[in-house]
């Protein structure tokens, strides 16, 4: 496996700053995001919003070939869903919005669900349950402890509660470069990988199924959705470890650790 690039005192705090602007986008599309809106409107308002408001640069465009500011991944799409002008939300979709931003040549990464009009208790559950998943894995951050303790904390609660996680992607370092080592899965044995260090800054960002965790990916390339056609969740945020445990870096104002 490569090195981990370990982040300095000072490379943090732009990493701070990366991560506190990325929550302001989310903030700001918490009042875009209803029935009726194209997955296309959200990406365009959110790019504008980055570039305009922010004096930022949406990481993803342009990376890997992409063309779009965000992902927008809805109902049974695992991730990687393509914008679309003609994809109109409504009551009882649940959507994955994952944007990146770069700012001081440092990127932030994270994701969230939303929830259209009136979601089905199954639906809600899902999403609500993945975000628990997704921070057992955080809580379980600290020196020393290791990546598998990380999916293993997150495999335990999607199991516990009737879901399957998908394997085919990960998290991943971050920093100057959008995908850094280590590679963190959302499965695996306490105890057992790579040892944390103070200085990692990598993505929690587990893919959690209503049905079997088998996926397949569209004839376009990007959009990876479940082989059953149940529905899937996702929550992601940039983590990084501190002396004593974490910091979450792209905390948003709602939230509550």
């Amino acid at each position: 496996m490569a090195s981990v690039n370990l982040k300095s005192t000072e490379e943090l705090n732009v990493m701070r700053e990366s991560g506190r602007l990325l929550a302001r986008v989310f903030d700001y599309l918490d009042g875009v995001i209803e029935i009726g809106v194209s997955t296309m409107d959200i990406n365009n308002l959110a790019e504008k919003y980055i570039t305009d408001q922010l004096c930022a640069r949406p990481a993803s465009k342009g990376q890997y070939g992409y063309q779009y500011a965000l992902n927008s991944s809805v109902n049974h799409v695992v991730c990687h869903g393509v914008p679309s002008s003609t994809q109109k939300l409504k009551s009882g979709d649940i959507i994955n919005v994952d944007i990146t931003l770069e700012q001081g040549g440092f990127i932030a990464d994270s994701s969230k669900m939303y929830m259209i009009g009136n979601v089905t208790p199954a639906a809600r559950s899902l999403v609500d349950k993945t975000y628990e998943a997704m921070w057992q894995g955080i809580k379980s951050v600290k020196p020393g402890a290791t990546l598998g303790d990380i999916g293993h904390a997150i495999q335990r609660h999607a199991q516990k509660n009737g879901y399957s996680i998908v394997r085919e992607y990960c998290g991943h370092g971050i920093g100057r470069e959008m995908h850094e080592e280590p590679q963190v899965l959302h499965y695996g044995q306490p105890g057992k990988g790579l040892a944390l260090q103070e200085g990692m800054v990598f993505t929690i960002e587990p893919m959690i199924n209503q049905g079997k965790a088998k996926v397949k990916l569209k004839k376009d390339g990007w959009t990876v959705v479940t082989s059953d056609k149940k529905l899937s969740a996702q929550w992601e945020h940039t983590v990084a470890v501190t002396s004593d445990g974490y910091e979450v870096l792209t905390l948003r104002g709602e939230e509550r650790i």
